[in-house]
Parts: C-alpha cells; sequence; structure tokens
C-alpha cells in the first residue's frame, strides 16, 4: 500500500505539517537534491516529479533547477496538497543513514586497505543523470556506473574529471534527416556541485606548466552518494581566453585541445588530490585520455621521496590500474612530438628525462622516431594491472599490443579483462522493481552482487512479469510519440505530420529497438542492405514488427551522420512510416527509456570491434530480450535460451562479405526466430516460450553484468593488490 493510500500516514502528515517549518521543509529538499543519491531511487525521484509535473519533464529533470523556481511556502503547500510530508522525512533520514554507514558496508568488510588510500578513478566523462551533462555516451555512462556501485558498495573511491559547462551537443535532424550539432552553457548554479575545499577549508585550484605557459583550472566537488567526484574548470582569471574555453565542450577541438584537455584531466587531477590532502593507494585509469597522470605522481615521488625515475616508475607502476576500452585503432589518442614536447616539456625536466625517453613511453617502438607517441601505450608501461572490458575484448587487446612485449607468447601479454556492467537501480524500472521486491525478498537491492538472489526469478508467474513488460512498452510508446510531434514542430511541419507522430507506433506490435553512438562500425544501416525483406516483416498484417532509431554521431563522423540520415529518411517511405522512427537527442534519459521498453535490443557491430557494450544490459533487467552479434559482452552471455544470436561468431577477412553475410544472418534470425517466437501465443494469449526466455534472461545475466559485480572484481583482482594487499589474479 502507498503512504498517500495509507490513512494512517496522512494523519501523521497532517501532523508534521504543523511541526515543520516551510524553509525546513525546503532544506530537507536542498540536501536530497545535492546529491545525486537520489537520481537512483524512484521515490526519491517522485518527491521531485510531484511538486510540478510539468516543469520536472521541462527541467530535464533537474531538482535543484526545480527548487530554485519555488519558494519554501510553494513547496510547503505543495507537500500538503500531495500528502509528502512524511516520504520527504522518510527520504532524507535515509539519505543521512546511508552516508553514515559506511563500515558495515562490503567495501568496508572486503577493502579495508584502502581505508586510508581510497581508489582515485580517473576518466574523461561521467554519465550520472541526465541533468548533468559532462557526458557523451557509453564510456561516461560506465563511468557514473561505476562509481555509484563503489558507493552502494561502500568502496574507499574518489573520482577525477572534467567540467564541461557546454557538455557534449544538443542533436537536432533537419528535414533531410541531417545531424545538426547546438552548444548550449550549462547554468553552475542548477547543478549539484560546490567549489572543492582543501584540508584549510579554503577553495583549491591547480596549476599546470607548459612550454608555452601556465594553465589553471579551478576544482568543482559533486557528490554521487558516497563517492565524492571532483571536476576540474578551465574557465578561471589568469586563462587566455582560449584556454578559458579548453574544457568548455567534451570531445572538442583538434589535437591541441585533446592534448590539453588530457593534460589538465591527467596531471592537474594529481596535483588537485595532492591540494585535497588525498594520498591514493591505487590509481585507475579509465581508458588513455588520463594516462599523463603516473608521470605527475612519478614526479612527487622523485622530489618527496629522493627515488630516481626508474625507481619511482617502477613503484608508482605497481599502484596503477589501467583500463583499455577500444579495440578500434583510431579510438587511442596520438600526439606528435611537437604538441608531446610543449606539453609535457616541464614536466620531463622535472622527471630529468630525455625527449627521446618521454616519447619512447608513448611508443610500442620506443626508437622509431617516425612513430606518434599513443596515450593507450603510456597508459600500458606505467600500469601493472591492464584490463580489457570483455573477454572477447581481452583476447583483441593482446593481439593488439602483443608488440609491446615481443618477449611473450600472445596468450602471456599482461593485459587481463574485467567485463563491463550496469548499475541496476539506474536502469531498472520501478514497476520492475516493485515486480523483484515481491519474488526477490525484501532487501534484495542490497544483494545485487549475489546469484542466489536472481535465482528466484524462475519462481515469477509469466504474466505478471508480461503484463509488467507489457506497461512499460506502453510507457515508452507514449514518450516517443511525444518526443517525434515535438521535433515535427520544430521542423515546422504542418499538422498532419504532427499527428501522424502522435498515433506512430503500434503497442501490440513486436518493437525493436537501437540506440548507441553511430560509429560506422556499429553498423546502424545494416538492416537496409536488406530493406525489401524488412519491409515485408514489418507490415506483415498478422506479425507486424517495428524499430525505434536513436543516437548521436561525432560531429567530424560524416560516415555516422549518413547513417542517420538514411535512417531517418526511411519515414517518408510508405513502407516504413510510423513503423521506423529516429528519435532525437539521444541521452540518458532516451536511453533509460528505451531498454525499459522495448521488446528486443539489436545489435550488430562489426565482430570484434565491439569492446564490450552495456545498453543491451539494462534491457534484460526490465524484460527485454537481446538480438546481437556474437561481440563484445554478448559472445560471453549467450546461452542459446537467454536470448537471440546473429550468426556464429566468425567474420570473414573481407569486411564487405563480412557485412553481406551478416545482413542475411540479421534478417533470418528476425523472420525465422523473432517473429514467431513473440507472435506464438498460448491458450491464455501469453507467448509462453518468450516469457521463459524472459526470465532466463533476467536469471543467468543480471547479476553477471551487473556494475556491482563489475566492481568488486575490480577490488578483488586490482584495487586492494595495487594497494599492498593480497594479490589476486586477474582473469
Amino acid at each position: 500500500m502507498s503512504q498517500v493510500e495509507d490513512g494512517t500516514v496522512a494523519a501523521i502528515e497532517r501532523v508534521n505539517w504543523t511541526e515543520i517549518t516551510p524553509q525546513a521543509l525546503y532544506n530537507k529538499l536542498q540536501s536530497l537534491a545535492s546529491n545525486l543519491w537520489w537520481s537512483w531511487h524512484p521515490e526519491v525521484v517522485s518527491l521531485f516529479r510531484d511538486l510540478d509535473p510539468v516543469r520536472w519533464r521541462q527541467l530535464d529533470h533537474n531538482p535543484i533547477a526545480l527548487l530554485a523556481e519555488m519558494s519554501p511556502e510553494l513547496v510547503a503547500e505543495r507537500a500538503g496538497e500531495m500528502v509528502m510530508y512524511t516520504r520527504i522525512n522518510q527520504a532524507h533520514r535515509r539519505l543521512k543513514d546511508y552516508m553514515a554507514d559506511v563500515h558495515q558496508t562490503w567495501g568496508g568488510i572486503h577493502a579495508g586497505v584502502l581505508g586510508s588510500k581510497p581508489v582515485a578513478y580517473f576518466s574523461a566523462e561521467f554519465g550520472i543523470h541526465e541533468s548533468v551533462p559532462i557526458y557523451s555516451g557509453g564510456l561516461g555512462v560506465l563511468s557514473g556506473d561505476h562509481i555509484k556501485s563503489a558507493s552502494g558498495l561502500g568502496v574507499p573511491l574518489v573520482a577525477i574529471g572534467l567540467f564541461y559547462d557546454q557538455g557534449y551537443f544538443k542533436q537536432h535532424l533537419n528535414g533531410e534527416g541531417y545531424q545538426q550539432e547546438e552548444y548550449l552553457d550549462t547554468k553552475v548554479d542548477n547543478l549539484p556541485m560546490e567549489a572543492a575545499t582543501g584540508p584549510d577549508g579554503k577553495p583549491i585550484s591547480v596549476t599546470i606548466d607548459t612550454r608555452d605557459g601556465t594553465l589553471l583550472a579551478k576544482v568543482w566537488l559533486m557528490h554521487v552518494g558516497r563517492v565524492k567526484l571532483y571536476l576540474l574548470d578551465c574557465d578561471v582569471e589568469g586563462n587566455s581566453p582560449q584556454d578559458r574555453e579548453l574544457t568548455s565542450r567534451l570531445y572538442g577541438g583538434d589535437r591541441r585541445t585533446r592534448i590539453r584537455q588530457e593534460l589538465v584531466l591527467g596531471v592537474g587531477g594529481v596535483k588537485a588530490l595532492r591540494a585535497l590532502g588525498i594520498t591514493p593507494g591505487c590509481y585507475h585509469l579509465n581508458e588513455g585520455h588520463s594516462a599523463f597522470a603516473p608521470l605527475e605522481v612519478i614526479r612527487e615521488r622523485m622530489e618527496g621521496d629522493g627515488l630516481s625515475f626508474d625507481d619511482a616508475l617502477r613503484d608508482v607502476a605497481q599502484h596503477t590500474v589501467f583500463t583499455t576500452h577500444t579495440p578500434v585503432p583510431a579510438g587511442h589518442d596520438r600526439f606528435d612530438a611537437a604538441l608531446v614536447e610543449e606539453h609535457l616539456g616541464p614536466l620531463r625536466d622535472h622527471l630529468g628525462i630525455s625527449h627521446e625517453q618521454l616519447m619512447g613511453l608513448g611508443r610500442v617502438e620506443p626508437q622509431n622516431e617516425h612513430e606518434t607517441f599513443c596515450m593507450t601505450v603510456i597508459g600500458l608501461k606505467l600500469s601493472r594491472r591492464a584490463n580489457a572490458v570483455s573477454s572477447l575484448h581481452g583476447h583483441v587487446s593482446r593481439r593488439m599490443w602483443a608488440h609491446l612485449w615481443p618477449w611473450r607468447v600472445e596468450e602471456e601479454i599482461p593485459i587481463g579483462h574485467i567485463t563491463n556492467g550496469v548499475h541496476i537501480p539506474s536502469w531498472i524500472a520501478q514497476p520492475m522493481q516493485q515486480l523483484f521486491e515481491r519474488h526477490l525478498g525484501q532487501g534484495w537491492r542490497l544483494r545485487l552482487e549475489e546469484p542466489e538472489v536472481w535465482n528466484k526469478v524462475y519462481t515469477i508467474e509469466p504474466g505478471e512479469l508480461w503484463e509488467t513488460h507489457h506497461a512499460l512498452k506502453s510507457r515508452l510508446l507514449e514518450f516517443v510519440r511525444r518526443r517525434l510531434s515535438r521535433q515535427c514542430r520544430r521542423r515546422n511541419e504542418d499538422e498532419t505530420a504532427v499527428e501522424a507522430a502522435r498515433s506512430a507506433l503500434d503497442p501490440s506490435a513486436l518493437t525493436i529497438g537501437f540506440a548507441r553512438r553511430f560509429a560506422t562500425y556499429k553498423r546502424a544501416d545494416l538492416f537496409l542492405r536488406k530493406l525489401d525483406e524488412i519491409a515485408e516483416l514489418i507490415n506483415d498484417p498478422e506479425r507486424p514488427v517495428q524499430f525505434i532509431f536513436s543516437g548521436k554521431a561525432h560531429p567530424a563522423d560524416e560516415g555516422g551522420k549518413s547513417f542517420i540520415k538514411k535512417i531517418a529518411q526511411l519515414r517518408r517511405d510508405p513502407r516504413f512510416a510510423g513503423r521506423v522512427v529516429f528519435v532525437e537527442d539521444y541521452d540518458i534519459n532516451v536511453g533509460r527509456h528505451l531498454t525499459q521498453g522495448v521488446d528486443v535490443w539489436l545489435n550488430n557491430p562489426r565482430r570484434p570491434l565491439e569492446a564490450s557494450g552495456t545498453s543491451g544490459m539494462k534491457v534484460i533487467l526490465n524484460g527485454g530480450l537481446n538480438c546481437s552479434i556474437l561481440d563484445g559482452w554478448w559472445a560471453e552471455a549467450y546461452n542459446g535460451r537467454n536470448g537471440f544470436a546473429i550468426g556464429n561468431g566468425t567474420q570473414h577477412v573481407d569486411d564487405n562479405i563480412t557485412d553481406e553475410r551478416d545482413a542475411e544472418n540479421l534478417y533470418n534470425v528476425l523472420a525465422y526466430e523473432v517473429v514467431p517466437t513473440f507472435y506464438d501465443r498460448d491458450a491464455d494469449g501469453l507467448p509462453s516460450k518468450w516469457i521463459n526466455m524472459m526470465i532466463e534472461s533476467i536469471a543467468t545475466l543480471a547479476e553477471r553484468f551487473s556494475s556491482h559485480r563489475m566492481v568488486v572484481d575490480y577490488v578483488r583482482h586490482c584495487y586492494v593488490p595495487a594497494a599492498g594487499g593480497l594479490s589476486s589474479d586477474m582473469p
């Protein structure tokens, strides 16, 4: 029974209303809004939404922006109308208890060595919630999920990133379907962050010397549950106008901008930790963007402890963990010698090494003067624990970087793997959470990393699971229709188009979702190779199929933009109108709706170029099924009963042949496996075989591909050994 339905709670509300002042109530909501803990607790999200549902949606679900528009008196009035006093008090108390309870957590018990020397987790982006736009896609969302799970598990960890006041771009498609980018300034006052202060209570800033001057950065603090996220910002007085914009945009600008951003993240991040009085026991470099960080730590050890460069390097490497995320050569940042000397020269002077020695750290062949400086190479050389992000990606990475260890056979290359995972509380829909609450038992959310908890999924009644999923699907279609009609209005299309958008998609049709970064190797257009056959599937009167696409292409990626244009233009083809749609401006909010509501999640990258992928992991939590190439995480997840596989896990040496073969396999699996299984109904009208696959998917995959499991793996195999605890071999 909900609190609103409970008459006794309503009576308590009336008592509380007379005991708490409007300002005190307002302060409690502000306290909740200032810690992003609220973002993965739907009952707390509902507090803010209930204050003003319309403005909540218009403000991108930003509680600080919402409260800024409301007076304490208005908040108290709305809380009284909605019977919210006890809910607010309970949420505030829960947050206080959560922050105080650190010793009895999993991390408090199993990661004690990190208590005085926490993990320092570096990442170029953090995707925590759509109201905090400092992420672009998968890497950022993974980083956000990582620190959320570290918080939930009680793992001592601080995070380091950059503050982008324009974030990543807002995406709009013109009438022809071509992507257009728009950058908007983020209002700092509407974000849950404050100036970071040192032990003396004063705001801290850092300086980074380069050959052409000094870069300055201030440091912001954002609370993500128990984890403190520190963000460096170059928009400060003392920097040149150009440098003040250095951290404005995520992945923007030329190579010089990129190396300066990475200098601020790595070297500036280590200096920020020093100013904060934090001495990490482990440095985790999430991708090569932060790989300059160990150089600054080496400098500190040399100056503070009198070590030689070689001794300091060996010591620092023992405390450094490096994660590589891409098997695509173009995805590894490389810089020429002049850029490296311009930006690392002063640090090199302190290290007492030559320019050739520094360049050698970033080269596979140190003496090859024609080889550029690679951030992944220096990340691998300055760490003693390195990992890929899936089992298959581990094999690919060992092969890709084998030349760094020419004396070893490929199987002995020191790059292991820890498969990615997703933060279950952030991605599971509230109705599905309530279903699990009834069947997995109270407290199941505190035991996400335990397989025994998920075995109880087999006890869920098929009809109950199907009904919950269908409700989520209906919610998704309502969301998509709103977005489509808004897109039409923005393009000044006529009312006929707007009305068509409002009635697009069929609630009873098999709904397939595809949403991710539109990099060409992800092959969003693969189904276009069998367009006539797909059109027949879509328009089958007895067994119709529909597709929802979303995603952004990098502004410089014309290939990815052309994929978007091809798909967006299908709305003009009467065979696909209202059946194939493209939702603009893919972000966490769009991703949440799609992964919670689709029947099938489609993923068809060119194997083996998908390092892991995480969007499909979010789908399984909400009853959707995956239909994917056997690449990344799906190569180790698929068991023949928990989803669908495209192809047999092989690829031709000729990419064109691979693409043609995969397009044929994609059509066949849709036509002869997915569609028949979905529409095969029993006497009660339920797709019993399909539902059994849903149950099998949740039971076998939810725990294995959760970020709680992922962080536990990092703690056991990387963090604790790096900090001096007992060693554990990485898979």
